[in-house]
């Protein structure tokens, strides 16, 4: 079975790419849900990650209390890199076991820091959603109902979109000029005979 890859920057549009693959069967591992997931149940990581940031890093009801972390780590690159340090081993077990239990064809695990976490070392191929930095930015902005200022902090720290184009081996273009279905269902085709 194929392990393939999707990443894109944020408001690239990867998560909706997945939805459509996801329609044709093919399952999908959303390493960023996950990761929240294994954040939240995993008792010796939370008990790390309580005492990298605090008890405040979890709400009352026992989850992530994702705005106060943000607050922290976007402007700390040594408690993020700390964090990731933290994270990124537990959510690659957790895919680990997730892909054990697929029979699919091929599989997909979408991820937006996919190479920044060096995730793509375990997959076959990679797919790169992309799009013009002005929409990215304004998809985000509607979305995450944030500002232009805090969308362009995050888009710091991924590595830049031209970067991840370069690297991929496929390419969907989700412009809003181009059509995301056909491209889709064509490199599904291609993916199935891998």
């Amino acid at each position: 079975m194929k392990q393939i890859g999707i990443t894109g920057n944020i408001g690239s549009g990867k998560s909706t790419v997945a939805k459509i693959f996801s329609t044709l069967g093919i399952p999908i591992y959303d390493a960023d849900a996950r990761a929240k997931s294994v954040m939240t149940e995993n008792s010796s990581l939370k008990a790390d990650l309580i005492a990298l940031l605090g008890a405040e890093a979890y709400l009352r009801d026992g989850n992530l209390d994702r705005a106060y972390i943000a607050s922290l780590v976007f402007k700390n690159q040594a408690l993020l890199s700390e964090l990731n340090a933290l994270v990124h081993p537990a959510v690659f077990k957790d895919y680990d076991n997730w892909v054990l239990v697929q029979t699919a064809p091929y599989i997909l695990k979408e991820a937006a820091l996919m190479y920044e976490s060096d995730s793509y070392k375990k997959l076959d191929k990679i797919i790169v959603v992309h799009c013009p930095d002005e929409l990215r930015i304004a998809r985000t902005m509607q979305r995450d109902n944030s500002t232009r200022e805090a969308v362009l902090e995050r888009l710091q720290k991924q590595m830049p979109q031209e970067e991840k184009m370069a690297r991929a081996d496929y390419l969907l273009n989700n412009d809003e000029s181009h059509l995301l279905i056909p491209q889709v269902m064509q490199l599904h085709q291609q993916l199935l005979h891998l």
